[in-house]
This record gives C-alpha cells, sequence and structure tokens, in this order.
C-alpha cells in the first residue's frame, strides 16, 4: 500500500530519524487497541525505514492494518521531538542487509544474527522492512 505524495521530513529534525535514536513504533492490535514498541529506524526519504521479525506481533499488526505511528524524542533535550504518521508496506528485499546497516549504526556489532542475538536465530526468523510513507509529521522542539 502506498500513499501519493509523501510529507516532507523536515530537515530539522531529520537527524532524529536517521540514527542511532531509539524510536517508539505504534501499530493497531486486531482488538482496535494501539501496540507501542521501541524499534530502530533509518531514513531513506522520502521514507523511514523500520526492520522487524515476519510472525512478531508488530509485523502482523501492520500487515492487518497499515496505518502506524512512529515517535522519536531528542534524548539531549525532551522538548525536541517528531511524530511520523503515515502507511507501512512490508518488504523482503534487503532485509537482512537493511537489519544488518541498522545493526551497525545502533551497536558496535557488524551482523544481527550471530553478534546482537544468537546465530541460531537466523534459522527461525526471517527479518522484514517496514517502510513508512509518512502522511502527516509533527516536528517540535521548544
Amino acid at each position: 500500500m502506498e500513499t501519493a505524495d509523501p510529507v516532507e521530513i523536515p530537515a530539522s529534525h531529520r537527524n532524529l530519524l536517521e540514527g542511532p535514536f531509539d524510536a517508539v513504533l505504534v501499530t493497531v492490535m486486531p482488538d482496535g487497541q494501539p501496540q507501542a514498541t521501541v524499534v530502530w529506524c533509518s531514513l531513506a526519504e522520502p521514507y523511514v525505514l523500520i526492520n522487524t521479525m515476519r510472525g512478531f506481533r508488530k509485523e502482523k499488526n501492520m500487515r492487518a492494518n497499515p496505518k502506524v505511528s512512529l515517535l522519536v524524542v531528542d534524548p539531549a533535550t525532551a522538548s525536541r521531538w517528531i511524530e511520523v504518521r503515515g502507511t507501512v508496506d512490508l518488504i523482503d528485499v534487503g532485509a537482512n542487509e537493511h537489519l544488518n546497516e541498522l545493526t551497525a549504526l545502533y551497536t558496535e556489532a557488524i551482523r544481527y544474527f550471530g553478534e546482537v542475538v544468537p546465530e541460531e536465530l537466523a534459522a527461525f526468523e526471517a527479518p522484514v522492512i517496514g517502510r513508512i510513507t509518512p502522511v502527516r509529521v509533527r516536528a517540535e522542539a521548544f
């Protein structure tokens, strides 16, 4: 699912989406309740990318309802933050590479499987990219 004409991420807050800042991804549960999860993210304008595993709750939520919200608060000053609301497409192609890019950005490791989590999990977990098309962006700094 793609939305025409994504909303632009303001230059003043792009660094919050480029990492390595923890982001909170909000998805919608099957019963309509929100579910919030801390995730790693990156910016591939005009999209914001997250990575999860196929079959995880947030992946199932996004597959059933592609409306999401992502919030990143500047750890240096909580009065500076960005919220990106949008629709998400789930992409398998390049997901392992993207996960390793996030791993390098957020940790001192190079590979997710084998360095962040046990190598054996690679046989059971399949990464998937969540590509968020921004439809509303709120950036604050006060």
